[in-house]
């Protein structure tokens, strides 16, 4: 599970161990950056703190306080190294702890993408019975993978991929654009943006009919627009 050394930044590692975007409790988010702090510290046993924060994508502060933890915890074993630095070391429970967590990572992978099949399938399905033959996705990434795949076994074009925060191009040879304006006819969206969904249906509601964009449950967005409260601290 660990990934291989490059000499570039990697993504952090805590982002890797991040597959299911279903939204995590804080219990979830705990295990996941715990995960990739104990994956950074087999890999690299003298990176620095302000190394293993930037790796982890999380503050310096933060990554303290886990690193302290798992001190604590007996996962982590800290040795004082030449010029004053100070070397990180798995323990056997470290060891097995990594292990434990990793199974859980997947569970919630493989748990994720049945969710996610099950819900693309059946909205694909819903296109079909409203007679949508022509339908985008809005979210470039691991949903839009699956809905493309379950795409397949329908009679359904996927026609492109609108995804404001990527860049212009191709996505799975599919034209992929800032906007859905910017493709040709679509009769249907499926919202398939996992990093930000509410945000994404507020912009996509804004461009395109609501009662023709279709949203995997899984997603967990709001069709009801925010009241002033939270409008003006959006």
């Amino acid at each position: 599970m660990e990934p291989p050394r490059k000499p570039k930044r990697r993504q952090g590692l805590a982002e890797q161990t991040t597959a299911s975007p279903v939204k995590a409790s804080g219990a979830d988010a705990e295990s996941r950056i715990t995960l990739g702090l104990l994956n950074a510290v087999h890999e690299d046993a003298t990176a620095s703190q302000r190394s293993l924060a930037s790796e982890l994508g999380i503050a310096l502060g933060l990554t303290n306080a886990y690193l302290k933890r798992c001190v604590r915890k007996g996962w982590i074993k800290i040795s004082q190294v030449p010029a004053n630095r100070y070397a990180y070391y798995l323990t056997p429970k470290g060891f097995a702890e990594k292990s434990r967590l990793t199974g859980g990572y997947l569970r919630r992978s493989f748990d994720f993408y049945r969710q996610a099949r099950s819900q693309c399938d059946a909205l694909l399905a819903e296109c079909g019975q409203r007679r949508f033959r022509r339908v985008a996705l809005y979210g470039s990434g691991e949903l839009a993978e699956i809905a493309l795949l379950c795409s397949l076994q329908h009679k359904i074009e996927i026609i492109g991929i609108a995804d404001p925060d990527a860049p212009a191009g191709e996505f799975l040879h599919l034209p992929l654009v800032g906007a859905v304006a910017e493709l040709e006819g679509p009769e249907a969206v499926i919202l398939t943006d996992v990093r930000r969904p509410q945000r994404a249906f507020a912009v996509l509601s804004a461009e395109f009919p609501t009662d023709r964009v279709l949203v995997p449950a899984l997603l967990g967005i709001s069709r009801q627009p925010p009241g002033d409260d939270e409008k003006a601290t959006t």
